[in-house]
Formats: structure tokens, sequence, C-alpha cells
């Protein structure tokens, strides 16, 4: 069976800025047409392997190719056929819509700019706020905004930071609809993110720490290799607190976690963490079953492992 062409094939990346290491080795390969989700804590070089990847930044070591083009000697190149998308919204606040789109389509001396325009408006869902300043726009339109700029130039990759930070729930699931609409055409989508949920709707993800890859595959293969036991517990909200307090500093307890009525305890040892709850198993009033963990139970612990500190 024929491996599926590779959007992005680096190895080896290093980048540090004054003494500061921020991407140290890092390796990553997304197959075309594939949603990959870049997830970890803040400063694990996310944006830096961003802006290495499109070209804003040359690595200070390291080899790999984007779009099968040379990251260091093809870097023009590259940024042609990308769309980046920053975590600040970077367009004129006191020009409409329309009159942004057609800034960044004469940057990029794009040929028939008017139909281009009328595409992506309509594609984001744009085409009734054409004429509106885009200071007047919500967090949301104003991110759908950034991503019809984006994708104006036609690229065949996507390398999206963060983009729906601070937007509310259902301007990021309408968001995130559009980005499987255009990996259902092909292009190939780079997204950072700190939303779990968001996570999950990747075909792939990986996770970064100390500037290196620690884990990557599908949502349910980054679980199932986690190794973790969660067990959630139910009842009383006083003796849920009483029993959240002792846990924590337990030994073979990784995280503990409130959620309205309910516990949750995880750790990577089960006779450890069966050991610390066997106290409050007896406890009148609690109830505790055997759940499998969560992406976000993995991701916390992953945060919290000292093996992966940055």
């Amino acid at each position: 069976m024929t491996a599926a062409p590779l959007a992005i094939d680096v190895r080896g990346l290093h980048k540090s800025f004054g003494p500061r290491a921020v991407v140290q080795g890092l390796d990553l390969r997304v197959a075309r047409g594939q949603i990959c989700g870049f997830l970890g804590a803040n400063g694990s070089g996310k944006t830096t392997t961003l802006r290495m990847l499109c070209g804003l930044l040359t690595p200070d070591a390291g080899e790999g190719t984007c779009l099968e083009l040379d990251i260091r000697k093809d870097a023009a190149r590259i940024r042609r056929r990308v769309g980046y998308m920053t975590q600040r919204f970077s367009f004129y606040e006191d020009l409409t819509v329309q009159e942004n789109l057609d800034f960044v389509a004469r940057l990029y001396e794009l040929p028939d700019r008017e139909r281009r325009i009328d595409a992506v408006l309509q594609r984001a869902g744009l085409t009734d706020r054409r004429t509106q300043l885009a200071g007047e726009l919500s967090g949301g339109w104003k991110q759908r905004l950034a991503l019809a700029a984006c994708v104006l130039h036609e690229p065949e990759l996507l390398l999206l930071d963060e983009p729906t930070a601070g937007v509310d729930p259902k301007a990021r699931r309408e968001f995130w609809d559009l980005i499987h609409v255009l990996a259902s055409e092909g292009i190939t989508v780079l997204v950072s993110t700190h939303y779990m949920d968001e996570a999950e709707r990747c075909h792939r993800i990986v996770y970064l720490a100390g500037g290196k890859v620690v884990v990557e595959g599908s949502a349910e293969e980054v679980v199932a290799r986690s190794g973790l036991v969660t067990f959630v517990g139910t009842g009383e909200q006083e003796a849920l607190s009483e029993a959240a307090a002792a846990l924590e500093p337990a030994p073979g307890v990784e995280s503990v976690a409130m959620f309205g009525q309910t516990l949750r305890v995880s750790g990577t040892h089960r006779q450890a963490l069966e050991k610390a709850l066997a106290p409050w198993r007896a406890r009148q009033g609690l109830t505790w079953v055997d759940e499998p963990p969560t992406l976000e139970d993995v991701f916390i612990h992953l945060l919290s492992d000292r093996r992966f500190a940055a």
C-alpha cells in the first residue's frame, strides 16, 4: 500500500532566541489532506514551529520540506502556497471586510480579484458583511475574515495558530465546520489549539513539550497509549471536596479535578491509585466508577509529567 504524500516532512528542527532554546530536535510529518492538531503548553514551541514551516523563520538546525519545497532554500515559494493565520487579528479595522480582502489580493498580485473575493466571502459566510468595517465584527466573524484572507490565494496548506482563542462555542464549532470543508477539498491543515473538543475533531494530533514531539496519533490512539486509569466519584459536595483535598497529594494520584457534582481522579499505576482511593470508596455518600480517560485527562497528565517539562 502506497503511503499518503506528505505536505510537511521535517527532521531535527532547532530554534533558539538568545540563550533560550524554543524548538529542540523536532520531527514532524503531516499527510496531504489531513487536519493535524498541534497541542502543548504555552512556550512549548508551537508558534515558532509554524513560523519555520511557512518560511518566516529559518531553523538553526534541521532539514525538511513543506509542500515538497526545502524549508531553507525555498522559503519565498513556500509562502506563496501556504496560508498562515496568526494569533492576533492583523487586519485594518477601519477598512471594510471587502476592502481588507482586496488589499490582501493586491499584495499577492492575484488575477481576477473580484471573483476570488466573492468566492471566499461566500465560503466564509461573510457575503452579507462585505461592507461592514472589520473593527465592528465580533471575535468569531473576525476569525472568519482572517481565514478568508488565508485561503484567498488558494493555498495547499493552512497553518492556523490558535485560531479560535476567545471565540464563543457556537462560533468555534462553525469555524471548525469550515476547516473540515477545506480539508475535504484537499487542503492540509496544521492547527494549534488548547481546546480538547477541537483536538478531537482532528484526524491526528501532535503534542509538543520542551520543543519536541512527545506524543502523536489519533485522539483514540493517544488516549489508549497513555496508560491512564481514571475513577469518577459522585455524591455529596462536602464529601467530594474533602476527598479532593486528601487525594491531591496522595501517592499514585496524578490529577484531581472537580466537575460540578463529580470528582475525576487519574493516575498511571492502578494499584497505587486504588490504594489511595480505598478510604474514600468506603465513605458513605460517595460512589466511584472506573471510566475510560478522556483526552483532557491525558493532556493534564502530560503537562504534569516532569520528563516533558520545558
